[in-house]
């Protein structure tokens, strides 16, 4: 590539990024506009709930089943709204030094209360010494977070949820494995599109929300995957990943 092109190249990549955050922040602010209302809705059907709730008239209890729908309806809602204002947030990051390592610890604390709640065993291999990476802290674990809940979904009844870290060549591998019920060949192939799910409940922004973080780090994603035998996920973030400084 010329100097002349590789110019033109940066021209280009400039303008996405410009062009990006600006779309980007349009939409975030549509979810915020229609948060608000959302949130004025939910208040008032809690207020209903409670007025009701006492009552044992045949009328009132009826009504009150639909008010359950409507309000199991505003928190998916809420849930998608959530789950796109993170994918609309991803984007250019000032990428300092992280260790996967320690972010993975961390992350566990956390979230092994909600594992144990599910029945779900944590298995974490991470291999000592690791190189850091530059990375967004909190959004390598919002990362983390999505493919740990993708996992804990995938087995209801409860198993066995791995985390691994490894040198992988010039790269910094996080490996996420379960042993649930698997994704066919299909959904593998959609699995990263915008608003697809497997489950009627579901976003369809969790795994394209990951894929999206791996990217702004300079990073992939690859999913092995089988029906009935477990999903492995891994992300692999560069050594040498430029810097803010």
């Amino acid at each position: 590539m010329t100097a002349i092109d590789s110019q033109e190249h940066q021209e280009l990549l400039s303008r996405y990024a410009e062009r990006y955050a600006e779309i980007a922040s349009l939409a975030g602010g549509l979810a915020h506009e229609i948060r608000n209302p959302l949130s004025t809705i939910s208040m008032n059907l809690d207020l209903l709930v409670e007025d009701l709730a006492s009552s044992l008239e045949a009328r009132d209890r009826r009504m009150l089943d639909k008010l359950h729908t409507v309000q199991s309806e505003c928190r998916h809602l809420e849930e998608i709204l959530d789950a796109f204002l993170q994918f609309a947030r991803v984007g250019t990051l000032e990428l300092q030094p992280v260790n996967l390592n320690d972010l993975v610890t961390s992350f566990l604390e956390f979230y092994r209360p909600q594992a144990d709640e599910t029945g779900i065993e944590i298995s974490p291999h991470l291999e000592p010494g690791l190189p850091e990476v530059g990375g967004d802290d909190a959004v390598l674990r919002q990362m983390l977070m999505n493919l740990c809940r993708n996992a804990t979904e995938a087995m209801p009844e409860g198993g066995r949820l791995e985390i691994q870290t490894a040198v992988d060549d010039a790269h910094v591998a996080l490996v996420v494995i379960d042993n649930g019920h698997g994704i066919d060949a299909a959904a593998r192939e959609k699995m990263f599109e915008t608003f697809f799910s497997t489950r009627p409940s579901g976003s369809g922004l969790g795994l394209p929300t990951v894929r999206k973080i791996a990217q702004a780090h300079h990073g992939t994603i690859t999913c092995e995957s089988e029906p009935g035998q477990g999903t492995k996920f891994t992300i692999r973030l560069p050594i040498d990943t430029p810097r803010q400084p």
